[in-house]
């Protein structure tokens, strides 16, 4: 199986980079994917170094392409990457007529163009069931220090206490990894903890990216915290009275607190998708057990166009596990990024942990919001908003230039949520001589709080509706905010509004996300040049700071993938997939479902949150488990009619059977989703999965099944009976379209099916669509 993965990338395609500067449009950086055996035999025959074959084909393009072209234009190709192992090919600089001119040499299998990314934690330990007592998941004896956890990010501060290695035990013997020296950045900055440390920015720099070296550093180190805040979210070490300027006082720890962290630092103030092709290659032949990717594309790309799917795919067979963020696109269809199925799909959703902000009104009435704000709480003061505060496009927005000083100061701002963070908003607020600033939104709960450098505080949609209403229709109102610090055991788990949604874009037979995890109000490590407020111009300094963002969610999963693979050495990457997603609960610590932040009083579904909030605990020890082979992945990418070539994005070594041998629903997944055109009546679709037993060797499943609304379901054998432990038994699942008034396109119903024992309960969600 190596050897076809190790072959898959060896083929791949490597794809367009970025957009090259004005003065030469015409040259981009491409990712090329070359047939290896054609252009073995054509060129240079260097064995176990694939650069000079990569530069005999530039070279051969080279001298034609600049006869074709002007004068000024005759640049000679750029090599910026050549891929060894993973995948064969290269990411290059070339002009137009360069590319012609590859596309001609015998070999050549694809240059697709890249897009650019995005950038998609004290008291989760406990929310999550990790901590509390000697029984905890993290006290198990059988858990290993060995798990080694690759964070493709920003960078990472490595001085900071959560990357200390105080009593851990040698690296490894089997990393392979290394700690690059760069600026302000020496091997002798890693250590038992941070055992490893790259950086990966040709391709940004070819694409025409241009580096700050007085702001960024041309190293792991990280100046933008991101990076720094999601690998202690994963495998942090314990830090004792962590907290945000005594906000979110405790211990901090990351999931996997003993887990060996590698940083690949790939995200700059632009980014390439070729560099972090690169890093995720580089990584699996590093060694790393789980990757962890809180970053993504503009819009879903498909699997094949897309490299990173194709190098987790690559992960995937080496064994390592691999989640992704899903982006912060919500509430809106279709939103989710990262959606491959071999990819852990991750969404965000709230803690019970909370940093309430009082604002009082004029006429009494009093609302909750949220602010990260440690000062003292404001007076009754006047509130002004839109014209009154100034004037220009954007004022409502309190965008830069638009507030007027006179009207504004000694007053309260009130800005509406978007264009700006809050924090700026803030800023602007105070620049102009406001004394305080409310952000008021439309349409969803959501309630990130922001470490402001004034009196401020954001308030949901139901609480902003009110609140206007009174500042509308008031000749001179006035508010006060007062902060409250931190309190526990609110309403929770509830899905962030801002997380991206499914169905999939991409393949509307598998549910995306996968999983919810906390991702709002997370608290995490900063780097030691990083104000709270993430303003340049705040100068106070915290060694902990609090982000919001399916960016913090996804280290939480992957940190949580450590703990079951430093218990089950022998499970597959899908097999901890598989456990994390039965074991998901849908109810909250109110015994009601999931809220969805998006709409006030409404309920998540699996499009919002997949099979529901993970919970480590029951996850590692899940009765039954749904596992996937690569092979099993290439056969459900032949279901999706994928032609040769787009194949050989994956694979050289695999052909499609000429006749179908399943169908896209009958990948093993953990979940169904059902897709029926029209009404559906008497329509009927079957599907079968294998489970493999992982609990107790001898015991007794039965089904249990809730219907979603229009669809009627027969599981064949609805009783399943194991006899010992590894045995694997299959079932169908038959689901019958209803003639139903419900059944108009684009809407949806949901349910379960869940194999349930005196011990175990293994649930998958249902999704039912009319499309």
């Amino acid at each position: 199986m190596m050897k076809i993965f190790k072959a898959m990338l060896l083929l791949l395609a490597i794809f367009i980079i970025a957009i090259i500067a004005a003065a030469s449009v015409d040259r981009q950086v491409y990712i090329v994917r070359l047939d290896k055996a054609k252009i073995t035999n054509n060129f240079i025959n260097s064995i176990g170094d694939s650069k000079p074959w990569h530069e005999a084909v530039l070279d051969s393009i080279a001298h034609v392409s600049s006869q074709q072209e002007q004068e000024s234009e005759a640049t000679p190709p750029e090599l910026v990457y050549s891929y060894e192992t993973a995948i064969f090919g290269f990411a290059a600089k070339l002009s137009a007529k360069q590319l012609e001119s590859l596309k001609r040499v015998d070999g050549f299998v694809s240059a697709i163009p890249d897009q650019m990314l995005r950038l998609h934690t004290t008291h989760s330990p406990q929310f999550l069931g990790l901590e509390g007592s000697k029984e905890s998941l993290w006290h198990s004896s059988n858990l290993q220090s060995d798990v080694i956890i690759g964070v493709i990010d920003t960078g990472i501060w490595p001085e900071h206490a959560s990357f200390q290695d105080h009593g851990m035990p040698p690296i490894p013997a089997r990393w392979k990894g290394t700690c690059e020296k760069g600026t302000k950045f020496s091997p002798s900055n890693c250590n038992k903890k941070l055992i490893g440390a790259r950086s990966f920015y040709k391709a940004y720099l070819a694409s025409g990216g241009k580096i700050n070296q007085t702001e960024e550093y041309l190293s792991p180190r990280d100046a933008d915290g991101h990076g720094t805040h999601t690998a202690s979210t994963a495998a942090g070490n314990l830090v004792a009275d962590a907290s945000l300027f005594g906000l979110a006082n405790g211990t901090a720890s990351g999931m996997r607190y003993s887990a060996r962290i590698a940083m690949y630092k790939v995200l700059w103030p632009g980014n390439s998708l070729a560099d972090v092709l690169a890093a995720m290659v580089q990584a699996v032949e590093d060694g790393v057990d789980v990757l962890s990717l809180s970053l993504g594309p503009e819009s879903p790309l498909p699997y094949y166009q897309d490299p990173a799917a194709v190098a987790a795919l690559f992960a995937i067979g080496e064994g390592v596990f691999v989640s992704f963020s899903a982006g912060n696109s919500g509430p809106g269809k279709y939103t989710a990024t990262n959606t491959a199925p071999w990819i852990m799909t991750v969404a965000a959703s709230t803690t019970d942990r909370s940093f309430p902000a009082i604002v009082k009104l004029g006429n009494g009435q009093v609302f909750e919001g949220t602010s990260l704000y440690t000062g003292k709480a404001t007076k009754q003061l006047p509130v002004v908003y839109g014209k009154n505060a100034g004037s220009g496009q954007g004022v409502e927005y309190c965008k830069a230039g638009t507030l007027n000083p006179k009207l504004v100061k000694g007053k309260i701002v009130i800005c509406v949520e978007g264009y700006l963070e809050d924090t700026e908003k803030g800023e602007l607020v105070k620049l102009a001589g406001g004394v305080g600033m409310l952000s008021v939104k439309k349409g969803d709960e959501d309630l990130n709080a922001n470490a402001h450098i004034l009196p401020a505080a954001s308030l949901g949609a139901s609480a902003s509706e009110s609140f206007m209403k009174y500042v509308l229709s008031t000749k001179l109102p006035t508010a006060s905010i007062a902060f409250k610090g931190t309190t526990y055991g609110n309403r929770a788990p509830m899905l962030a509004a801002f997380s991206s949604r499914g169905p999939n874009l991409l393949g509307l037979d598998v549910i995306k996300p996968d999983v919810t995890a906390p991702g709002v109000n997370i608290l995490a490590a900063l780097p030691a040049v990083i104000s709270p407020s993430f303003l340049k111009s705040d100068k106070r300094r915290a060694a902990f700071g609090v982000m919001s963002g399916t960016s913090m969610s996804c280290p939480h999963v992957s940190g949580i993938a450590a703990v079951l693979k430093s218990k089950h050495k022998n499970w597959s990457p899908a097999a901890i997939k598989s456990a994390l997603m039965t074991t998901a609960y849908t109810v909250d610590n109110r015994g009601k479902p999931i809220a969805d932040l998006a709409v006030h009083g409404s309920e998540a579904t699996p499009f919002a949150m997949g099979s529901g909030h993970v919970d480590p605990v029951k996850a590692s020890d899940p009765g039954l488990i749904y596992d996937i082979t690569a092979d099993d992945y290439l056969h459900y990418l032949c279901s999706l009619k994928y032609n040769a070539t787009q194949m050989a994005s994956f694979t050289d070594d695999f052909t499609c059977p000429k006749k179908a041998t399943m169908q896209p629903g009958d990948l093993n997944y953990p979940s169904f989703a059902v897709n029926f055109k029209g009404k559906a009546h008497n329509i009927t679709f079957m599907f079968k999965r294998t489970v493999t037993n992982v609990g107790i060797p001898r015991s007794i499943y039965k089904v249990s099944v809730e219907e979603p609304n229009g669809v009627s379901i027969i599981v064949k054998p609805n009783v399943l009976r194991f006899k010992k432990l590894g045995q694997k038994l299959s079932y169908k699942v038959s689901f019958m379209g209803l003639k139903t008034e419900k059944a108009n396109s684009s809407t949806s119903s949901f349910g379960s099916l869940a194999w349930v024992s005196e011990k175990y309960k293994v649930r998958s969600p249902i999704a039912l669509t009319w499309i």
